[in-house]
């Protein structure tokens, strides 16, 4: 099995325009006839969707942290693509701040691990000679990892180019000086409290890629990034599928429309590998998870948004209450966890009624940030496993609990760190769920 190619777009920081860069040559590079992947280092739902929409392929999350080599290794084999293009996370080297490794589970991290070269995108807006320093003080921070190429973005105009790209020539001759995209108000992207704006709520989001895969194509030497791509030195067992979570059933209903968006694709490709049917269908819509289901998953998303529509539509919440009924599994995630509760308030403060299988109430009007790389060990045994299981993920959420039983936990969970968190999530015969998104098991 040939190792995929691939390379790494990061940046100094967050803000300096890597979904920008990766949405431009992931279309640029599909247009001449590539076949490119997009992928995401870390945590993140939204992201991926915008670079499926680039180059029609399915986007994979890649987390150095929350995923098993073998899960890693299997997910980069799976992209079937000439060549991957990785969007880092936030800066190359923003990770968990542990005491001897400020920098684990960052971008670098996920260059280290797959030996794939990193580009890196410099917001040049602001800045001219210093570029050359930043990009040297990158390139020699960390000797596991080669920063192999840069781009400058927001650049003004041919004279500041010039000034950029002779800064770094004398600064680090080394790194190939991939080229600019020049200063467009247009090329920006809708924000929101979790991130960007979802790519399936954008009516221009066609528009806006075309305009990027033109600015990139008009200023990067597409054929020198090309060029950069190295395969990636993980091994995959031969036709291994990832098997990040236990499939929840044989039948599995799965809720996915602009509410319930938050799934990663490993985790579905995973079940179908395991020999189970997973049932695609909409509550937005007013649509029931299928009666013949064994199991429901409810991942996360944006109730908070939808809560009035959520709660009106008596399909989706009397064939949630009949699959409880009826002894099927039902899982919910983040923002399925809240539908699963009994009431969610939004942030005009006006409480909307949710399914009632969990003894849960919660607010999105108090909000608070909670933010952070988690560890769980299983409560019970469970759909999940045995008791004592242990799983790693994520929580990105700002709605605050105002009542949640804890007899019967979920999980117990401590942070990256090994901070203790106590009991999280709740159970209740066979529905269960809380606020942490699962990436893949810990062992």
């Amino acid at each position: 099995m040939n190792a995929p190619r691939g390379l790494i777009v990061a940046a100094p920081a967050s803000g300096s325009g890597k979904t920008l860069v990766t949405l431009g040559l992931l279309r640029a590079l599909a247009a001449r006839g590539i076949a490119v992947a997009g992928a995401k280092a870390g945590p993140d739902y939204i992201d991926p969707a915008f670079h499926a929409a680039a180059t029609g392929r399915p986007a994979a999350n890649l987390d150095p942290w929350a995923m098993r080599d073998e899960t890693l290794a299997g997910t980069i084999f799976g992209t079937n693509g000439e060549i991957t293009i990785v969007e880092g996370v936030m800066g190359l080297f923003d990770g968990i701040h542990l005491a001897d490794r400020p920098d684990a589970g960052s971008t670098a991290d996920l260059a280290a691990l797959t030996g794939w070269p990193v580009v890196l995108v410099i917001d040049a807006a602001k800045q001219a000679a210093s570029a050359g320093a930043l990009v040297a003080g990158f390139a020699n921070h960390r000797s596991d990892i080669r920063v192999a190429g840069v781009i400058f973005n927001r650049v003004a105009s041919d004279s500041h180019a010039a000034v950029l790209d002779a800064a770094v020539a004398r600064a680090v001759p080394e790194v190939t000086r991939l080229g600019t995209v020049r200063r467009d108000p247009a090329l920006a992207l809708p924000e929101r409290h979790l991130g960007l704006v979802q790519a399936g709520e954008h009516a221009a989001l066609e528009t806006f890629i075309a305009g990027a895969a033109d600015a990139v194509a008009a200023g990067i030497d597409l054929d020198a990034l090309s060029a950069l791509a190295t395969p990636c030195t993980l091994r995959a067992t031969a036709n291994a599928v990832p098997a990040p979570l236990p499939p929840l059933g044989q039948r599995i209903a799965v809720a996915h429309d602009d509410t319930f968006a938050f799934t990663y694709p490993a985790t579905l490709e995973g079940w179908r590998a395991a020999g189970a049917e997973v049932i695609p269908f909409s509550p937005l819509a007013g649509e029931a998870p299928d009666p013949g289901a064994d199991a429901v998953y409810l991942p996360g998303g944006y109730p908070e948004l939808h809560a009035d529509r959520l709660s009106a539509a008596a399909g989706f919440m009397d064939g949630l209450r009949g699959a409880a009924g009826r002894g099927a599994v039902v899982f919910g995630e983040c923002g399925g966890y809240m539908v699963l509760g009994h009431g969610l308030t939004d942030a005009e403060g006006r409480r909307h009624e949710m399914a009632g299988l969990l003894p849960v109430e919660t607010d999105f009007a108090n909000r608070r940030l909670h933010l952070g790389y988690r560890e769980v060990t299983l409560a019970s045994d469970g759909p999940l496993g045995a008791a004592g299981a242990t799983y790693r993920g994520h929580e990105f959420h700002y709605a605050t609990i105002e009542a949640e039983e804890t007899d019967s936990p979920l999980f117990t969970a401590r942070d990256a760190r090994g901070g203790d968190l106590g009991p999280a999530g709740a159970r209740a015969g066979t529905v269960f769920g809380s606020f942490i998104h699962l990436i893949d098991r810990a062992a």
